[in-house]
């Protein structure tokens, strides 16, 4: 079982739901060492006064806070004046729906799980989020701060996502050009076709981290004495022809398909007959003639099924 590395309650109006917080996220990163070249020792750390240049004990060390220039050394006694009267509680702000919530305020997620003698009170929430098919915004302190959060139900268990501040997100100023490119037809065609060739359902196990895998490679040979020289691959040339590029990404897609390349079937839901020959402009108007709602904003791949169901279901 995992250390808990917080301990409080959950506050559900007048309902107090005792939890323990545990790490949902397992980071595969590999831990890697400073070392002395000449003799392989491991390289220390020393905390050194950048004015003395001697190193200072850890009961003389402090944090402090720079404002214009000068330093505000805090105590601990400043940081607990800060803490909220809601310190061990995850208090229950609004509920919302989940697709309001824009991915990138999400930070890092903890399972939540029951304290003892908790457990009906936790199954009353769990129920509860489940049935209104909604996630609680919250707001909690944690390792000293308080935190923006959202609490969601996860096969059957309290998943709190730790969230940024509006404020900690950056703005686009200077992201995008002042003057967007207009956008060929033809060429907006063909990605939208490429997108529907790519289009399947999510399975996670299917992705690995390909970095790690490689270095861990490395650091085998290196350490049985073998070669550990790479070919570099060519960076891809930049794009001139954007069509031919088009072009040449659905061809080599369906050669990919066809030999099975890396000996995977993409799961794709094979389009009803006739309707993925059709453009998105010939399946919102046939959409819009079957009157199915929320058109406007289907991919390519939305409208085939949102309409091959709509006729099914007038054809029975």
């Amino acid at each position: 079982m995992p250390r808990a590395l917080w301990t409080g309650s959950i506050a559900f109006g007048l309902v107090n739901a005792p939890v323990r917080m545990y790490p949902a996220i397992d980071e595969h990163d590999l831990e890697l060492h400073l070392v002395h070249v000449k003799d392989g020792s491991r390289i220390g750390y020393r905390k050194v006064c950048k004015e003395e240049g001697e190193p200072v004990p850890d009961d003389e060390i402090a944090k402090a806070y720079e404002v214009e220039g000068e330093l505000v050394l805090l105590e601990p006694d400043d940081f607990e004046a800060a803490e909220t009267d809601g310190f061990k509680t995850i208090e229950i702000l609004a509920f919302v729906a989940e697709a309001e919530i824009d991915p990138i305020f999400f930070e890092r997620s903890f399972y939540l799980g029951p304290q003892d003698g908790a457990e009906k009170v936790y199954a009353l929430l769990v129920k509860a989020l489940e049935r209104a098919g909604l996630v609680g915004v919250v707001r909690f302190v944690f390792h000293d701060r308080e935190h923006l959060g959202a609490l969601r139900v996860r096969d059957g268990a309290l998943v709190l996502a730790r969230m940024h501040f509006a404020d900690e997100i950056r703005t686009l100023e200077g992201v995008l050009p002042d003057r967007r490119p207009e956008v060929d037809p033809r060429e907006l065609e063909m990605a939208l076709e490429l997108v529907e060739r790519f289009t399947g359902e999510f399975d996670p196990g299917d992705y690995e981290d390909r970095y790690r895998a490689r270095l861990l490679e490395i650091v085998e040979r290196k350490r049985r004495g073998g070669d550990v020289r790479t070919v570099q691959p060519e960076a891809p040339a930049e794009t001139t022809d954007l069509l031919a590029a088009l072009r040449e990404s659905l061809a080599r897609h369906a050669r990919e398909k066809q030999s099975g390349a890396n000996g995977k079937t993409r799961r794709n839901r094979r389009p009803a007959d006739g309707l993925s020959d059709l453009t998105v402009e010939e399946l919102e108007d046939r959409a819009r003639q079957l009157d199915i709602a929320g058109r406007s904003k289907m991919t390519k791949r939305q409208l085939v099924s949102a309409i091959a169901d709509a006729e099914g279901q007038a054809g029975d």
